[in-house]
């Protein structure tokens, strides 16, 4: 291959695996055969099927993690490993490993910190209709709460750069780390670009281990928290407005007829009103003083992210990146 940008840069091809036998093989050789310079780590997450064997056998740097969930996976992962580029990807054989390439290319060409495979045709994959009714359902709402800056929330096909995975707090356990991924990049506004690929179908033998209801409600709850961390004042602000709808509900009838008699026979309705009133101002309050800790949060995140240096062909002037060749991985085959 030419030379290019990415000669002085090592590469990293990270797969979270669990029970993947089947496939995790030809999709290590695939990113081998793509990235023959990268180092390409299997993190088996206690598959009882041989996948470990198989990454080993395919030529990939395989590690146990005992913790359930590729949150947990992908956390050791980012600790681990060090290096330049990191592209991450299924071992089910969803993803094609020769979009890698573009994926880097983009990478560099945009000076992204992130840049996801958008899945082409998932909505017609996705096994199951509630998998594709939750795709739908949940980029919107991703999109109401936090921003336009994604479209596939959900992809599992993305390219980083060292400062992302470096100041990346990952907190989550399952699926729902591709949420938090995308919540963290548009909190601290990083530069990020989206690439639409081909999206397979899993080969014969190989299932899915999303819980269409289980993982939904476990994602719709890391929603409420990142929502709750990174914006408190409209998490707030939505609860309080629920308990003053709620108080005035009571408390109208009341007024009506204390405007009319002059009595207030309901007492104990009038006072739940206020007391409904009183938790609301509360919980606005909250959210005025925990924005201001938010902010001051996001601003630390910030100038931690800034302090990692870029590598320096990461740093070159734009332009074509070529074809893309790497160094040997270094350091990133120490994990």
């Amino acid at each position: 291959m030419a030379r290019s940008r990415t000669d002085n840069l090592n590469i990293a091809v990270l797969l979270p695996c669990y029970n993947e036998a089947a496939t995790i093989g030809p999709v290590v050789r695939g990113f081998r055969a793509t990235l023959p310079d990268a180092a390409i780590h299997v993190y088996d997450n206690n598959s009882t099927d041989g996948t470990a064997l198989q990454a080993m056998l395919a030529g990939a740097h395989v590690v146990r993690e005992r913790r359930q969930g590729k949150g947990h996976v992908v956390r050791r992962m980012f600790a681990d490993i060090d290096a330049d580029i990191y592209i991450i990807a299924d071992g089910d054989g969803t993803y094609a490993p020769e979009d890698a390439e573009e994926l880097v290319r983009t990478l560099l060409t945009e000076r992204a910190d992130m840049v996801v495979g958008t899945r082409r045709g998932v909505h017609a994959d996705a096994g199951r209709q509630g998998h594709a009714l939750g795709n739908r359902l949940f980029n919107l709402l991703y999109r109401m709460i936090f921003g336009p800056d994604f479209t596939d929330i959900f992809s599992g096909y993305r390219a980083f750069s060292r400062r992302f995975v470096k100041s990346f707090p990952a907190v989550s356990g399952g699926f729902e780390i591709e949420t938090e991924m995308s919540v963290h990049a548009s909190r601290l506004k990083l530069p990020v670009s989206e690439l639409e690929l081909d999206y397979g179908r899993r080969p014969e033998g190989s299932h899915s281990k999303l819980s269409t209801f289980r993982d939904g409600a476990k994602i719709l709850w890391m929603f409420a928290m990142l929502m709750k961390e990174t914006r408190p004042f409209a998490f707030f602000s939505a609860i309080s407005a629920t308990f003053m709808l709620a108080s005035l509900g009571f408390m109208a009838p009341v007024l009506a007829e204390y405007f009319e008699t002059g009595l207030v026979s309901r007492m104990p309705t009038w006072v739940l009103s206020t007391a409904l009133m009183m938790i609301s101002f509360m919980l606005f309050t909250v959210g005025v003083i925990l924005d201001s800790v938010a902010r001051a949060r996001a601003e630390q995140l910030r100038i931690h992210y800034i302090g990692l240096e870029r590598p320096s062909a990461m740093k070159a002037p734009l332009g074509d990146a070529g074809p893309v060749s790497r160094a040997p991985p270094g350091k990133a085959d120490a994990a």
